[in-house]
């Protein structure tokens, strides 16, 4: 297993090389630039931001900067945020969003497959088909459609919680944007466990386990259950790469200061640096929450080996 893990660390590295060339050169091919938004912008004033920043630098020029500074962990500045660096606002926002998402992907799972495993133990009952609604609802209703719900009626009108805030990271700030979070992976969860419960209970070593006398708690946690978890373990990995580097519309209607915010911006703004910080940052966690992924295969399913 150890062997397999630092092949696949190597091999990630050419991987993320490639992403961040790739991406590099894609946000240089619109026209236009970060000092290009700016109207009426005084053309040698502008002439001299983009030479502060090395814009007017051959773009491979620019290209092996950015990779010489990015290998010593120096993302840049930001463009349209100058007092700031990429390192600071991740710093900042990171841990915030982080909180968040694994909080949400946590309980995602855990109550998604519950609901799951019920609903495929009372298959075409009643309790399946609450189940199989409540996953439809919300897998189809946005989240920028849940969040002012959960505002008007938690926060406003039965005022439990606060309509919006970070307020240092109590706990009453957070539930909000969890549970706004949380809805659409644990309507997911809930359908993937459903369906993969209900394929496991058809398989022929359960028929032949159930044949043999064991119990229904045996049959469904220690045999059934651990077939189902293998498309939970795959759906967990690049769901928690997205989580955890923030939601975009949960952020902004809550205000709660992540690193979601920034990335919109960032785009819109030609934020060079602060784009490119984005997409190495989601690429690591990708590699890293995939991987974690293969080595919890091989927990859960006794027949994947990696030696």
């Amino acid at each position: 297993m150890l062997r397999y893990v630092i092949r696949r660390l190597l091999t990630a590295i050419p991987t993320l090389f490639l992403i961040v060339t790739i991406s590099f050169f894609l946000i240089r091919v619109a026209p236009g630039g970060p000092f290009n938004q700016e109207k009426g912008l005084n053309p040698v004033i502008k002439a001299n931001l983009e030479k502060s920043f090395g814009l007017d630098q051959p773009l491979w020029q620019q290209y092996t900067t950015y990779l010489g500074n990015l290998l010593r962990g120096d993302f840049g500045p930001s463009y349209n945020l100058p007092d700031f660096t990429v390192a600071e606002l991740f710093r900042v926002g990171l841990p915030v969003s982080i909180q968040l998402g694994s909080m949400a992907l946590l309980l995602a799972l855990l109550l998604g497959s519950v609901m799951g495993i019920a609903a495929a133990l009372y298959q075409n009952r009643a309790g399946d088909y609450a189940v199989v609604a409540t996953a439809t609802a919300g897998s189809t209703i946005p989240t920028f459609v849940i969040a002012p719900l959960f505002q008007l009626f938690f926060a406003l009108t039965l005022k439990w919680f606060p309509v919006g805030g970070w307020g240092d990271g109590a706990f009453i700030n957070k539930v909000g944007p969890v549970l706004t979070l949380m809805l659409p992976q644990l309507a997911i969860v809930a359908r993937l466990m459903r369906g993969s419960m209900i394929e496991s209970l058809h398989a022929h070593h359960i028929r032949t386990a159930r044949a043999l006398g064991l119990s229904d708690y045996a049959v469904v946690v220690r045999h059934a259950l651990r077939g189902a978890l293998l498309p939970i373990v795959s759906y967990a990995g690049p769901a928690a790469a997205a989580l955890l580097t923030g939601s975009v519309i949960v952020e902004t209607i809550f205000a709660i200061p992540g690193v979601g915010r920034y990335f919109i911006d960032a785009a819109l703004n030609r934020d060079y640096t602060l784009v490119m910080g984005t997409v190495v940052v989601i690429a690591i966690f990708t590699i890293i929450f995939n991987l974690i992924v293969d080595i919890l295969y091989a927990i859960v399913d006794p027949r994947v080996r990696y030696d």
